[in-house]
């Protein structure tokens, strides 16, 4: 037995309906009638027609034709012929020598439209807060048709919870407001299937109220209407449809459940739904017209019950229970389906259905009931069951099953067909199957047979058979692989076999990588006319060819340039507003689709408040209202509130307030006399808005001032007057006309009346005749055209001041080191100081140098001591000189007279370094010293000391000596020296306070008497011509010599015209080279053997200071030299100059940078000793031996 299979079209087989019309089925008058029937079958069926179940016999109706090979009807009313002329109920038959099948009895309607009745209809009349119901009541069409109101200008009348349309059509009002007085309240019937809309005449409503109650609506109205009108009251809820307090409703299962409430009502009552003894069905529930009308869709036998409506308003509420119970036309259950049958075999056909009331079942058998249709022995009918056993050839037919009840009927065409037939595959032959991994692959099997074949599949060239939980067989063939891998690839057998015979057929599976978006686009905030870019980075199967499409909101993008579609993005230039939404990228290729979605918010500043409107104007007060502007996708966090006054500063706006962006209503306070206009300001995170439109002016009432000016001060300008000056009021300030200022001062402390003066809006009144700097009590006042300000506060000022009269007496000088003086001095009488008491200036200067008995040119210095300060320090004076200083007092006006000058000396200080230091003159054992007297002795010279030691050629520093050389000497010849030796020198100047900076110098004695000459070339000088030049030097050094001149060309590289590496002294001079590294390998490799130490001690006595070594101040370690400094010249002083001259030190020795800045300390004669902080040479050490172990930091420094 086969249920459910298609036969094939080249087997005999009874008929089956394949298309028909439905069963209610309303045509268009104006069109032809096309009644639907196809049916297949084997031989092709012939078909005939019922009409209102007798035969309709089509060839005796001349605008009746049947398509050929087929059961459709057309009927051809473009003759004149009415529709309406065909209505009835139509059946059509198909049948062949298998059986008949037959379609569901089709009712044809024609659709109507007719005209509205015409009728006089009276102007409605309502009070003010009455309801209103404005009755549509459209004509009966076929559908029924599509009801709203416009009015005369086609635009829809606005509808809210007071005002809305009913379920019936008719316009209801919860209450009336003026505003709805019109003449053209027209409601509107569309008939879709004409495509006509009917016009029902205007209806006209005006409202009235008991103060604006006219003649003409007097005369509409009897007496009692006229004084039985009240004024308007609030009225609790009542409702308008339905009427009573219950109902019922009829709904049959799936079709959508409408229940409305529509209340009366002043306030408008608002509606509120609930199901008693239950909840409303989630995901199926929904609210219509403002919450009056309740939406379920999809409706069950669950759903009946009872909803209750609630009508709610401050004063009351009123409900309505609707009872609603839910039929049921009758629907499937099980429906019955075709079966093929070998001859022998046993079936069933099963058709139950449920409905509600429940259906009956009938059967009907080539479309004759089953009671009186030829009997079949092979056959039995049981209920909703035909049972069949041991079936032939004959028992072939088709069979209908009815189920019917008073909501409806279905009916059910299935057939036995009885055959013997081999296995057939009906599937093609290597039909190729392509999968994506890791999804469902569906492998089809196609088959016919008779007795029904089994079938078996196998996988491979080996053909082993498929079982196993990871393979699923359907009854139709197919075979299922739930989750397919790579190695399902490959060949699939599918077999077929019955009791006839058996037949195969080979299909094969391909599984491909699934195509995944590796950079998914991402959600993007984008300010407006920025740009935008998302990303869509695939990834898919080589042999699958995709295709990218991106999408916004679920459409395609705009025809717009400035989107750019790129191979894995899309970039949107210029973005505007209307480019926010979801943008998505899809990719599919034949087997697969991905997709990937991100959003675009495009942000920007807000757009300006709209309609600002102020109430509650009172005399401080007012408040401000407004509607906020767009928001453009980014919160407005504030509004900025900016005020004009048109009466003093027209133009200019200013700041007033600003409150939260949730508010949008801000109480202002008001100053008196302002003509305010206001305008508000949006804030979001993007930026400010653009300002509102000005509000309306408000003019606020003339009032005393508030406030007094601020800032009052009193200061004389000159010795006998005082200056009074404040800060006027601005303009809104002034709280009304005539703004002017009281002036009012007396002197302090003295039993004198105030004396005030009335002055226009100015800032400054001066006072004259009055002593000089004497305090004055001081107040401003302002008033105007209505009166004074509050009593201002009193300040204290003063008249003006005049040159201090009394220099500061005894004056005392202590003269503390070489280079600082503290001075003392008596305080003068404050009254004498005639004004502000400042300070005291202390000027001073140098007499003359006491060691060059020279004058030079006088500059003053000047200190000044702020405050009533008695006493200062005098610091960088110059040592062992005399000074004169003396104090002056000053105030506000100036500088008092002086004091008489006082003279105080300084004393010895160290001198400076010797301003040169010069080595001339070498021989074998001897070299002359030149230097040059200290630039600031500081004191008397003494002596000089000179000390020298020898360094070898591995730095290493001989014995220490030293020479003391009077103080009159410049020059010294050193004998009885070691020949070609390299000697450091140390130098420095003393007076009796100690010794000065030192400098030093380095000096080789000759290797014989020939002292050889090195050549020289200096002086050279050029003259160029347009096509030669002249060029001359001078020239020092051994006879024979050859010359190289290097030219070029202005910015280029110089060209030199010999090789260098072919010249005689270059190869003399790289052979010593080679020779010495040679000689230094020679000798590091013999310390080495000797235990590895360095003469670390040795080391940094060759390259520093022959006393205590500093600290380098960059890292805080000793500064010794490195390894890879051995061959390096000594860091300071190794280099000489040219002409052996040493200038001095940069610095002078001072207390002030010593005396507080170092580690140092007085002896008890006063100098001072102590380190420079390694910025200064230090003396050399007595020798090169040390008494003391190396520093374990040098020795382990030495190595770095």
């Amino acid at each position: 037995m086969i249920s459910a299979l298609d036969v094939p079209l080249d087997l005999s087989q009874p008929p089956t309906i394949t298309q028909q019309s439905p069963k209610d089925y309303i045509v268009d008058p104006r069109e032809n009638i096309v009644i639907q029937c196809e049916a297949k079958g084997k031989p092709p069926p012939s078909f005939s027609w019922t009409r209102n179940g007798t035969h309709f016999d089509i060839d005796k109706d001349a605008q009746v034709t049947m398509k050929p090979n087929s059961g459709t009807l057309v009927v051809n009313i473009m003759n004149g012929v009415k529709a309406e002329a065909y209505e009835g109920v139509y059946q059509c038959t198909a049948r062949n020598e298998r059986g008949a099948a037959i379609s569901n009895n089709i009712v044809i309607r024609p659709s109507r439209s007719p005209l509205w009745t015409k009728e006089k209809l009276e102007p409605n009349h309502v009070r003010e807060g009455d309801s209103l119901v404005l009755n549509c009541r459209p004509p009966v069409g076929l559908p029924p048709p599509i009801i709203f109101w416009m009015d005369n200008a086609f635009q829809r009348l606005p509808q809210s919870e007071r005002v809305s349309q009913g379920l019936n059509g008719d316009l209801y009002f919860s209450n009336v407001q003026p505003e709805d007085t019109r003449e053209d309240y027209i409601c509107y019937a569309r008939f879709n299937h004409t495509q006509t809309i009917q016009q029902k005449q205007p209806i006209s409503v005006k409202v009235f109220s008991m103060d604006s109650l006219n003649d003409t609506i007097a005369a509409n109205l009897s007496d009692t209407d006229i004084y039985g009108a009240k004024p308007v009251t609030e009225r609790p809820p009542v409702l308008l449809t339905p009427t009573g307090s219950t109902s019922n409703k009829v709904e049959l299962r799936g079709n959508v459940l409408l229940l409305e409430c529509i209340a009366a009502g002043l306030p408008t009552p608002v509606i509120r739904w609930i199901k008693e003894g239950g909840e409303l069905p989630a995901n199926r529930t929904f609210f219509e017209n403002f919450k009056k009308t309740l939406k379920i869709i999809d409706v069950s036998e669950a759903d009946s019950g009872n909803y209750k409506c609630i009508a709610r308003n401050i004063l009351g509420s009123t409900h309505h229970v609707i009872s609603v119970t839910v039929k049921a036309s009758p629907y499937w259950i099980t429906a019955p389906r075709n079966l093929v049958l070998s001859p022998g075999e046993d079936g069933t056909l099963i058709c139950r259905a449920n409905g509600n009331p429940k259906p009956s079942i009938s059967w009907l058998t080539n479309g004759v009931p089953i009671a009186i249709a030829p009997e079949d022995p092979s056959r039995k009918v049981d209920g909703d069951t035909i049972i069949f056993s041991a079936v032939q050839e004959r028992s072939s037919a088709v069979y209908q099953c009815n189920a019917s009840n008073e909501y409806g009927y279905l009916l059910a065409n299935a057939f036995v067909n009885v055959l013997a037939e081999p296995p057939r595959i009906l599937t093609p032959a290597n039909k190729l199957y392509q999968v994506i991994a890791d999804s469902p692959a569906l492998i089809d099997c196609a088959y016919f047979g008779s007795p029904k074949p089994e079938i078996e599949w196998f996988k491979g060239v080996k053909r082993s058979i498929l079982r196993g939980n990871e393979y699923v067989f359907h009854d139709n063939g197919t075979l299922e692989i739930p989750v397919a891998q790579k190695d399902s690839t490959g060949t699939y057998t599918c077999v077929a076999r019955n009791k006839l015979g058996k037949t195969q057929n080979e299909v094969q599976l391909e599984v491909k990588d699934p195509t995944m978006i590796i950079k998914q686009p991402e959600y993007k905030v984008i300010q407006r006319s920025a740009q935008a870019s998302f990303e869509c980075v695939i990834k898919h199967d080589p042999t699958l060819l995709p295709t990218v499409i991106w999408l916004k909101d679920n459409n395609e993008l705009p025809d717009d340039e400035r989107f750019l579609v790129g191979k894995d993005n899309l970039t949107i230039m210029n973005v505007t507003d209307k480019d926010d939404g979801t943008y998505t990228c899809i990719v599919n290729t034949t087997l697969d689709s991905v997709s990937a979605s991100a959003v675009l918010t495009v942000v920007a500043r807000p757009n300006p408040p709209l309609d600002l409107e102020l109430t509650g104007q009172l005399e401080r007060s007012i408040e401000l209202s407004w509607v906020p502007g767009e928001e453009n996708n980014s919160p407005i966090t504030n509004f900025v509130i900016e005020y004009e006054d048109g009466l003093h500063e027209p133009g200019v706006w200013h700041y007033q307030t600003e409150v939260p962006g949730s508010q949008t209503t801000v109480q202002l306070k008001l100053s008196p006399y302002v003509n305010y206009s206001f305008r508000v300001i949006a804030v979001n995170e993007i930026g400010r808005s653009q300002p509102s439109e000005p509000s309306e002016q408000y003019l606020t009432k003339s009032a005393n001032p508030d406030e007094n000016p601020s800032n009052v001060q009193g200061i004389g300008s000159e010795p006998d007057n005082l200056v009074i000056t404040w800060e006027s009021l601005k303009g809104f300030q002034s709280n009304g006309p005539g703004l002017q200022y009281k002036v009012s001062w007396r002197q302090k402390d003295v039993d004198d009346e105030w004396t005030s003066v009335v002055v226009a809006n100015v800032s400054k009144y001066i006072v004259s005749g009055t002593p000089t700097f004497v305090p004055y009590e001081i107040k401003v006042q302002a008033l105007n055209d209505l009166g004074y300000a509050p009593e201002p506060s009193e300040v204290i000022g003063h008249s003006g001041e005049d040159l201090p009269m009394v220099a500061p007496g005894n004056v005392q000088v202590h003269v503390i080191n070489s280079t600082l003086a503290k001075v003392h001095w008596d305080p003068v009488p404050l009254k004498s100081v005639r004004g502000h008491l400042q300070g005291y200036k202390v000027y001073y200067w140098k007499v003359q140098s006491l060691s060059r008995r020279s004058k030079r040119h006088v500059e003053k210095k000047i200190l000044t001591f702020r405050g009533n300060k008695t006493f200062g320090m005098l610091p960088g004076l110059e040592p062992y000189s005399s000074y004169k200083l003396n104090v002056r007092v000053v105030n506000g006006k100036g500088e008092g007279p002086a004091s008489p000058d006082k003279m105080f000396k300084t004393p010895e200080g160290v001198p400076s370094s010797p301003s040169f230091l010069k080595i001339t003159n070498p021989t074998l054992d001897s070299l002359t010293l030149e230097w040059g007297s200290p630039t600031h002795p500081n004191g008397v010279l003494t002596s000089y000391i000179l000390k020298f030691q020898p360094i070898n050629n591995t730095h290493e520093l001989g014995p220490l000596v030293e020479i003391r050389i009077p103080a009159n000497e410049s020059s010294l010849i050193l004998k009885n020296l070691n020949y070609s030796t390299r000697y450091k020198f140390y130098f420095n100047a003393q007076t009796s306070v100690g010794s000065g900076s030192q400098i030093t110098e380095e000096a080789v004695t000759i290797m014989d008497e020939v002292q050889p000459l090195y050549p020289r070339i200096r002086n050279v000088t050029t003259a160029a011509a347009e096509t030669y030049a002249n060029i001359s030097w001078e020239y020092e050094g051994p006879d024979h010599a050859n010359f190289y001149v290097e030219y070029g060309v202005a910015g280029t590289m110089a060209s030199r015209q010999v090789d260098i590496a072919t010249q005689g002294w270059f190869i003399g001079l790289m052979c010593a080279v080679a020779l010495l590294i040679l000689i230094l390998l020679i000798v590091c490799f013999i310390r080495r053997n000797k235990g590895g130490k360095y003469p670390v001690k040795e080391k940094e006595d060759a390259h520093a200071d022959p006393e205590i070594q500093p600290m380098k101040e960059d890292d805080g370690t000793f500064g010794e030299y490195s390894d890879a400094e051995d061959h390096k010249p000594l860091k300071k002083g190794s280099r000489t100059p040219s002409d052996r001259t040493v200038k001095k030190e940069d610095s002078d020795d001072s207390l002030v940078d010593y005396g507080e800045g170092v580690n140092g300390q007085f002896n008890e004669d006063g100098s001072f000793i102590g380190q420079y902080s390694g910025k200064k040479e230090k003396e050399p050490a007595e020798g090169n031996e040390s008494s003391e172990a190396p520093s374990p930091v040098n020795a382990m420094n030495s190595f770095v």
